[in-house]
């Protein structure tokens, strides 16, 4: 493509060393999409016919039936995916062919494909953190009633349904959704005709190449649209934070499915066995998505180091923005899959959970609110029910089992209501602040959701 400037060809281990193809070749259908708006343009402006626009867009379709079809013969020699087309193109139609590049570089073009590419993953992502949400919220329809401790410090602090709990990661799952759908702003400006670095002498209806490829704007400064990767780095950070919740995510249910715990039991489909232990079940599930968020990040780390000290505007290192991307956006669609497959079978076991909320001391905050409402100070009362725990642990006896005479050693605000409070319903039913997870609140959540997943429209 230069050889009118060189007398020597590049050297083989130079191309092996420069060459993208092995991996970015899956940007084709953006490439092929891209060149012809692109013609479309060409032929607007009169530097190409409607014959030749023909051509050249009945020539990128075959040549996309033949990249699906396994028949199209990527060369390491043409660098990448723009030339291995291009080249197949011109030896495909001839004059025409080696008409598509007027007034266009490598520089927009990999930038158009890039962002296209972002467009249409983002909306992948979305559409999985939505069936990540609903297996979710199915799970805690499934359970309504399972209770289990709420936790701090890994110790347990305070009952809390489970249901709560699952809606928690909702929550988390919506602020990764909210962050998708701010990034796919900046992802969808459309840069092509930003040529090298400084547009072109040849100028092109720039809006009619924005309109065939549902781009609502474009970019302002050519040689921002051809450095800017802010929009891969952005999208490079969602996938790392919904990678952390996933993590987080991962921990609990690793946990939960631990002898030590068992609350919840999953599906043999989305276990693993030992080579040696017969006894085992595994949440290797869990356990690779709590890993693969290492990698998420990594990929993030990499690209902001790649670009972190560039001056405008291309430069041949921003090739390497493509591999992470690529591996960060592969590894999400996968982690959300099959993490929402393995979460909407997965069984509570309910029988556990309520033997782990039986623990008194999960009632202890609740006693001291007793105390408050009694018109005790709060951390004089704090300090009554630590004192009134040591004593429980002394003698081996719940608060349930103390006889009002023992309550009232600690304070004469004790009288025979007190032991209305030692009751997990009456505990759960009394957190009905906004928010709080009381049954009635649990219950209006799960509505909620149940609503806005119906009317849903994705991305």
């Amino acid at each position: 493509m230069w050889k009118g400037r060189f007398q020597t060809d590049t050297s083989n281990l130079v191309q092996r060393y420069g060459e993208s193809i092995s991996y970015d070749w899956r940007l084709y259908a953006y490439d092929i999409e891209g060149s012809i708006a692109h013609a479309a343009a060409l032929q607007d402006a009169g530097i190409i016919n409607k014959t030749e626009e023909r051509a050249i867009v009945r020539g990128l379709r075959e040549i996309k039936q033949e990249i699906e079809g396994g028949q199209f013969r990527f060369k390491t020699s043409l660098e990448d995916i723009h030339m291995n087309i291009e080249s197949a193109l011109t030896e495909k139609i001839g004059a025409p062919g080696a008409k598509l590049h007027t007034a266009r570089s490598r520089n927009d073009q990999v930038a158009l494909d890039v962002r296209l590419y972002c467009r249409a993953e983002s909306r992948a992502i979305f559409g999985r953190l939505e069936d990540m949400q609903s297996a979710l919220l199915t799970l805690a329809v499934n359970h309504p009633d399972a209770v289990v401790p709420g936790y701090t410090h890994l110790q347990r602090g305070q009952p809390v349904l489970f249901a709560h709990h699952l809606l928690a990661y909702l929550e988390m799952l919506e602020r990764d959704k909210e962050r998708i759908r701010d990034g796919f702003k900046r992802i969808n400006v459309m840069p092509l005709g930003s040529g090298a670095l400084a547009g072109s002498t040849i100028p092109l209806n720039r809006n009619l190449v924005a309109q065939k490829l549902d781009f609502p704007a474009i970019t302002q400064n050519s040689m921002d649209a051809i450095s800017d990767r802010d929009f891969v780095a952005e999208l490079l950070f969602d996938i790392s934070m919904i990678g952390v919740h996933l993590s987080r995510l991962s921990e609990d249910v690793i946990l939960w499915a631990s002898a030590e715990f068992g609350f919840i039991e999953l599906s043999d489909a989305h276990t693993t066995g030992s080579s040696l232990m017969p006894q085992k079940k595994n949440p290797d599930v869990a356990e690779l998505t709590r890993g693969k968020t290492g990698r998420l990040i990594g990929n993030l780390m990499t690209l902001l180091t790649t670009i972190k000290g560039l001056p405008m505007t291309y430069n041949r290192d921003l090739q390497e923005d493509k591999e992470p991307l690529f591996d960060s956006v592969d590894q999400i669609k996968l982690a959300l899959e099959v993490f929402a497959e393995m979460m909407a079978v997965a069984k509570i076991k309910e029988e556990r959970t309520l033997s782990a909320t039986s623990d008194p001391f999960l009632l202890a905050t609740d006693l001291a609110d007793y105390l408050v409402l009694k018109g005790v100070p709060f951390r004089d009362a704090h300090e009554i029910i630590g004192k009134l725990t040591a004593h429980s642990i002394t003698e081996k006896r719940g608060f349930a089992e103390f006889g009002l005479d023992e309550y009232q050693q600690y304070s004469k605000k004790f009288e025979g209501d007190v032991y209305r409070v030692l009751d997990i319903q009456t505990a759960l039913k009394a957190r009905k602040a906004v928010g709080a997870p009381s049954p009635a609140n649990v219950g209006r959540q799960i509505t909620k959701w149940q609503k806005r997943f119906a009317a849903s429209k994705g991305l």
